[in-house]
């Protein structure tokens, strides 16, 4: 039973046909018109259609759309890239489809694909992580995705660590986003060049081409440089601190880290590990979770989005 899986990113809007093992059996990407919301409709009604021609017997689209979603998953209350202010976004595109149509946030879409058939498909209870150029997330309790009861829950990254803390662009300060997101390893990386010693390399590529970039980061962690394997340590030590918090009230069996910055895998976990050991409440009397990387990568959103879809529309 097939469905399609669309996830509507910064930069380009991937769709896909999902099989209900996971399995991608077609694909589409356009770039994404983000000045124009009105163009994005349009988009996705295209690359729906054209899916669809191709695979009349599918069930259900799902659509992941970054931003907050309502609990019927019918409303983008906000996005922050894109001119959306409670959008009815699912009535407008069931008005031009003829498809049983569901809407849900990006992280949660790509959370669902990594519980169903990524890295935490073993677990009952999950927690995602996903560093990208902020903080996203995802949780799974008891098989089911937690929204909260306004639809807008698992926003882990404005959960808040650090009190009077940096400003988040949410509009609160000492957000988890702050500390441990792509973002937050180049001023984290820019600090540690600054402090001499092991930054040396960090800072001689930051006087070279004026700053550092994720890609120069990136770079020298696949070398082992000293200086880029603090910086991530310093992260993935926010990130640990975060993770035991979330134990304390989530209790997941596993934690999953996504993201361009989990690519660094074992690099970023170490810390992560001995951060959540150190701030853990009742250590050494608490089964301890799995840290792992998602499996999924690019591909989670477009495979959750349609999975959801299609169990939407079955258990109707």
């Amino acid at each position: 039973m097939q469905a399609i899986g669309i996830d509507i990113g910064g930069t380009k809007i991937a769709g896909g046909v999902v099989t209900e093992f996971g399995e991608i059996v077609d694909e589409e990407r356009v770039a994404t018109p983000a000045g124009d919301a009105g163009a994005i409709v349009d988009a996705v009604v295209d690359m729906i259609t054209s899916l669809q021609a191709r695979h009349p017997g599918v069930v259900a689209a799902g659509v992941a759309a970054p931003g907050f979603i309502d609990a019927a998953q019918s409303t983008v209350y906000y996005t922050p890239n894109i001119a959306w202010r409670n959008e009815p976004l699912r009535a407008r595109l069931s008005e031009r489809l003829d498809l049983h149509i569901t809407i849900d946030n990006d992280a949660n879409a790509a959370g669902w694909a990594e519980f169903r058939f990524g890295a935490g498909r073993l677990a009952s209870d999950m927690t995602m992580l996903t560093i990208g150029t902020g903080v996203g997330g995802a949780i799974v309790a008891q098989d089911r995705l937690l929204r909260g009861g306004f639809g807008t829950g698992g926003e882990l990254g404005h959960m808040r660590i650090v009190p009077d803390g940096l400003p988040c662009g949410c509009g609160a300060r000492g957000c988890i986003e702050q500390y441990g997101s792509g973002r937050a390893l180049l001023r984290i990386a820019g600090e540690v060049a600054d402090e001499g010693g092991v930054g040396r390399a960090l800072a001689q590529l930051r006087d070279e081409s004026g700053e550092l970039s994720g890609h120069d980061v990136s770079t020298l962690l696949q070398s082992g440089d000293p200086g880029a394997v603090e910086a991530l340590r310093r992260l993935g030590t926010w990130l640990g601190q975060a993770a035991a918090s979330l134990s304390a009230i989530l209790d997941p069996q596993v934690f999953v880290f996504g993201g361009g910055v989990a690519q660094s895998g074992e690099l970023l976990l170490a810390p992560v590990r001995a951060a959540y050991l150190e701030h853990l409440p009742a250590r050494g009397y608490h089964p301890e979770p799995e840290f792992v990387i998602a499996e999924l990568v690019n591909d989670a959103g477009v495979v959750g989005a349609a999975d959801l879809a299609r169990l939407h529309a079955t258990d109707r």
